[in-house]
């Protein structure tokens, strides 16, 4: 990442109907201006899984809005860090580039209270991130 480009972040799972599309919606409230977010999918969903949209209302953040994408191979090289999230090898591998690759549950086919406990687990992982690739200015 160079010193006056933002960071790009790129989230990815298989459906992108759930924990990628959280984790963009977390990174994106929690750093606002200071990291570039995008999510895509191996294999898109047709839409939002309705209880991570749930899940995320209750934090106050609105996806309802948002609609799987496709993984591309232009995303992974216009992003300097990839998370994976269960996508296996699907996901194109460049050199030069950072990979993550966060172990968590899928919530595909669960209720509000199975995705609540995975809400919070990617919150806390976006917060240390945005540590590590966006800390705030300090004064």
């Amino acid at each position: 990442m160079s010193e006056t480009a933002l960071p790009t972040v790129l989230f990815v799972c298989v459906h992108n109907a759930g924990r990628s599309q959280m984790a963009a919606a977390f990174l994106t409230r929690l750093a606002g201006d200071r990291v570039r977010v995008r999510s895509a999918g191996s294999a898109p969903a047709d839409t939002v899984n309705p209880a991570v949209i749930a899940a995320l209302a209750e934090v106050g953040i609105d996806i309802s809005a948002e609609i799987p994408k496709v993984l591309s191979v232009e995303a992974v090289q216009d992003s300097d860090v990839v998370i994976t999230m269960g996508c296996g090898d699907t996901c194109p591998v460049f050199p030069g580039k950072r990979y993550l690759d966060w172990q968590l549950t899928d919530p595909a086919g669960q209720g509000v209270d199975a995705v609540r406990p995975i809400r919070d687990e990617i919150e806390h992982r976006v917060r240390g991130l945005i540590e590590e690739i966006a800390p705030a200015v300090r004064q």
